[in-house]
């Protein structure tokens, strides 16, 4: 059996290597390499992990628990429910693509650069795995100081503008959760995730509910997608959008939907209809999107609405549709921003107007786009069908309203990618698309297509993840029997 300690190696090592990265006197490229092993190191450790996790058994495993403030009941208290690993291991591996990704167009500043990374990955595992309520704040915002910097320092033209964006919104939706946080275990008499009791305090619910919101992101609480999915570089645009935003709707099913039942319920019309409004908004500009950064991150609004009302549906079959969702999603969107950073190496650009004909003499890039499209189409068979099939057949189950009009968006998604796939690879070509402009080369190919495979795979298999995320988990039971 996998020791527990396990869980803190994810968490710490990269965290560890990336403080290392700053204090040790090493070339650009062994700054690069070491980043890139240490990852590959997170994902042989998770699928370690993986291999001796006990779906059958309920509650917490590979757990570890320190006392951390005594006289407050908070602890180092980390650990792994089926859904929470299955998001980790989301998390090590669109980092590890993200990381050598970094690694293969050069980065400058490669020892800040990669330290960052490496910070961000363990600060993102620990969000996944903390069950201490002050711990996942901490690793909460962890996870964000990293990303203001990499968005500020590496991003584009407009970069400062996206990152003061960035930060007004997330400050102000972790310092409310702060508020709530300190309110609830206060009243309690712990912190613990585990242990905590059931509250029925809807301010308390509605204070978590903000910053997750915020961090998924859902319509209205978006304003600060546009811009920081636009100048972030793309490996980083691909972690915010296949990772960060998973800890938003991660927090609703783990935090605001097992403690906070009664409140979930009497919100749960609200929350479905801006569920349902980032669901359908986000579909709409993404089709109207006049650039292939512009489409992939208005769909991720849209899924993350998607993915909320699988979660607030309140049924076996959304819940378990919104973790299949979560996953396909993430490696789905962490594939197309990366394969957009290397339509824009070659081209210098992302707006449709200028691409086009991009399949001709490129069989690895019109491949792997085109595969990774149709997954995304949701087309029988594939990874984002069964997550999609499973939401809408648990919100029918709760009422067929909110099941049409997630149909209905899903229709406008079948269109924004397949004018996506058109305007980059059969259009006319375009001004800057040009004879000389290399194929995928092998140490692309060696990045994306294990992101692709994952997704082959889950598409193959969806029952993996699908059947195997709540089995016996007391909190998720209780949730269950809450929405009955």
């Amino acid at each position: 059996m996998t020791a527990s300690w396990v869980t803190s190696l994810l968490i710490w090592l990269p965290i560890g290597a990336g403080i290392a990265l700053w204090v040790m006197p090493l070339s650009r490229y062994a700054i690069g390499s070491l980043a890139v092993l240490v990852s590959l190191l997170e994902v042989g450790f998770w699928i370690e992990q993986a291999a001796h996790f006990d779906f059958g058994r309920s509650g917490l495993q590979f757990s570890e628990r320190a006392p951390w403030f005594k006289d407050l009941g908070v602890s180092y208290h980390v650990g792994e429910y089926a859904f929470s690993l299955w998001l980790v291991g989301l998390t090590v591996v669109v980092m590890a693509a993200c990381i050598g990704y970094g690694f293969w167009v050069g980065r400058d500043r490669p020892r800040a650069y990669f330290g960052l990374m490496l910070l961000l990955t363990g600060a993102t595992v620990g969000v996944f795995v903390a069950q201490d309520l002050l711990l996942f704040y901490a690793f909460f915002e962890a996870m964000l100081i990293p990303l203001y910097v990499l968005i500020g320092v590496w991003g584009g033209a407009a970069r400062m503008g996206a990152t003061i964006k960035l930060l007004i919104y997330t400050m102000a939706g972790s310092l409310i959760m702060l508020a709530a946080i300190i309110v609830y275990g206060l009243h309690a008499g712990t912190f613990d995730l585990v242990d905590g009791p059931i509250s029925t305090s809807r301010w308390l619910f509605l204070g978590f509910m903000l910053a997750f919101a915020i961090k998924a992101p859902l319509f209205p609480f978006h304003g600060w997608l546009p811009d920081a999915y636009r100048e972030a570089p793309p490996e980083v645009t691909a972690v915010l959008s296949g990772v960060i935003a998973k800890a938003g709707t991660y927090g609703m099913l783990r935090i605001a939907l097992t403690k906070f039942p009664e409140p979930s319920s009497y919100y749960r019309t609200v929350i479905l209809a801006l569920g349902a409004a980032a669901l359908v908004y986000g579909s709409v500009l993404a089709f109207r999107s006049p650039d292939l950064r512009g489409v992939v991150a208005y769909s991720s609004m849209a899924q993350s609405g998607l993915i909320t009302i699988g979660l607030f549906s309140g049924t076996n079959l959304g819940y378990d549709g919104a973790v299949l969702q979560m996953v396909a999603h993430g490696l789905i969107s962490g594939s197309l921003f990366l394969i957009g950073g290397m339509v824009e190496r070659r081209t210098t650009t992302g707006q449709f107007s200028l691409l086009g004909g991009m399949a001709k003499g490129r069989p690895a890039l019109a491949t792997v786009l085109m595969t990774v499209g149709v997954i995304s189409l949701a087309v029988p068979g594939s990874a984002a069908f069964a997550g999609e099939f499973l939401i809408l057949a648990g919100a029918y189950q709760r009422a067929w309203w909110w099941a049409a009009i997630g149909a209905g968006a899903i229709v406008l998604a079948a269109m924004y990618v397949l004018r996506l796939i058109s305007a980059v690879l059969h259009d006319a070509r375009g001004t800057l698309v040009h004879d000389e402009a290399l194929d995928l080369r092998p140490g692309e190919l060696a990045l994306v297509v294990p992101l692709v495979a994952g997704l082959l795979v889950l598409s193959a298999w969806p029952a993996g993840i699908s059947h195997h995320s709540f089995a016996g988990d007391a909190p998720v039971n209780a949730v269950y029997e809450q929405f009955r």
